[in-house]
Parts: structure tokens; sequence; C-alpha cells
């Protein structure tokens, strides 16, 4: 009976505590599904990030949609895709060096590369040999475009690399506004490695596929990418839903 007794107390404040963790979630998902409606009411471009799962084995690709007279149609064919080592890290939960891409809906900034320019409307970058993304989470400028001699930081990537992964590329808008250090730096949609290797938590796809990409983007669009939306808990935000199975799957039209 005493044992009975003692397995009472225990219980109930167990119950009471994952009654708290379940309605937290619910919040942060109401959260999550505000900010993620509010980013599509404005978009006329999402590049979609999704893996495709058959038995045990995936494969990420890339869906560039755009939306006419309130329909969501797609553009190209799906473009095969890498993503970090570890796979996409869930909701809030990437943090810097883990090897995850991060899930969730992000606004595309700046377009850059090794050339003076390249064809696209996106605000566009030179990245040169003294130009540097920061990667320090203990520096000022964490998760920042920087000259080499500006910064303190102690680590960073450079952005004129040795390999032409970012002979192109497009900034992910994670973790700029603002840059809280230690959530992950330097998250972006660059050329993909000749072999087809991960990345570090990037998004990468073939220099061809990225060229079509910059050329198609158009700031006006308010263009956003969503990584991994199987993640999130609440339908995909009716945004999946809201595009046919035909439209995701259908030949490109372009």
């Amino acid at each position: 009976m005493k044992n009975l007794k003692a397995w009472r107390l225990l219980f109930f404040p167990v119950v009471l505590l994952l009654c708290a963790a379940c309605a937290a979630q619910h919040r942060m998902s109401a959260s999550i599904e505000k900010v993620a409606r509010e980013k599509l009411e404005t978009a006329a471009q999402v590049l979609l990030v999704k893996e495709n799962r058959f038995l045990f084995w995936t494969s990420p690709s890339v869906y560039a949609m755009e939306k006419q007279n309130g329909i969501w149609t797609k553009v190209f064919d799906p473009m095969p895709a890498v993503i970090g080592r570890n796979g996409f890290a869930p909701l809030h939960e990437k943090r810097e060096g883990d090897g995850r891409t991060p899930s969730g809906l992000y606004q595309l900034g700046t377009a850059f590369g090794y050339a003076e320019s390249v064809e696209t409307r996106m605000p566009y970058r030179q990245g040169l040999t003294d130009d540097l993304w920061v990667d320090d989470p203990e520096a000022p400028d964490y998760n920042r475009w920087a000259k080499l001699h500006e910064t303190r930081s102690a680590s960073y990537e450079k952005m004129k690399r040795d390999d032409d992964q970012y002979k192109y590329g497009l900034v992910i808008e994670y973790n700029t506004h603002p840059a809280v250090p230690g959530l992950g730096s330097a998250i972006f949609l660059h050329v993909r490695e000749k072999r087809g290797a991960p990345t570090s938590g990037c998004v990468a796809v073939s220099e061809e596929d990225l060229l079509k990409i910059l050329g198609w983007l158009h700031p006006a669009a308010a263009p956003v990418i969503w990584i991994n939306p199987d993640e999130n808990e609440t339908g995909e935000l009716d945004f999946i839903r809201s595009m046919s199975y035909s439209a995701l799957h259908a030949n490109g039209n372009r």
C-alpha cells in the first residue's frame, strides 16, 4: 500500500510535467506557423528542400515553385541536392559545428560568387581573397560577411575557396537577424562538391541547377527557402496541401 501511494505521488507530477511540455510545444508550433504564414503570404517564389524516401534510401531534392494568380506551380524539374552530413536539424535545434542543415522557412538573401557579376536579379556580391564569413561564436561579427583585416575572429570560412563550391551561391538568412552565438552560421545554397559529398550544413546543387535558380529568382517576389517542410507538425502549414501532387511531380514547365 505504501508503495502504491508513493507511485501515485510520483505519477501525478510526471503527468503534469508532460502536459506542460505538450502545451509549450503547441505554443511553439503555433508561433512557427504564424511566422511561416506571414512569409508565405508575401512570397511568390519558394525553394522547397525535401527528402525523397524509399525503404531505407533517402535523397534530397530542391523544388522551385512560384505563385501566379494565387496558385503555386512547379518551375523546374526536381533538382538533386546534398545537405549536411548529419542530415536535417529539427526546428530550433541547429548548433554550430553539428554538421546538420537547419529545418525551417528562411528568406533568400544576397547572391555571391567568384566573378564580378552573374546573371541574376538578386543583390550580388563578389567573393574576393580577403572576404570571409565569420563562424566564431565568440566574435562580435559572428555569422557575418567580413574582411580579413576587419575581423578578430578565430574561425571563419573563405568566400573565395580553392574549389568551385562557392563559385555561385545564395545566402540563406538563417540566424542572421539577430545572429545568436552558437546557433549556426554560414548557411548557404551553393554548388555541390564534384563527388556529391554532403555539406557541413548548407544545401548544395549542381552548378547548372544553381545558375537556373539564380536566373529565376527576383527580389520583388520575396523569395524564401523552406528546408525540410515535413518537420513541421502543423500539417506543413497547409502549404504542401495547397500544391497538388501533380504540381510537385509534373514535368517542369521551363
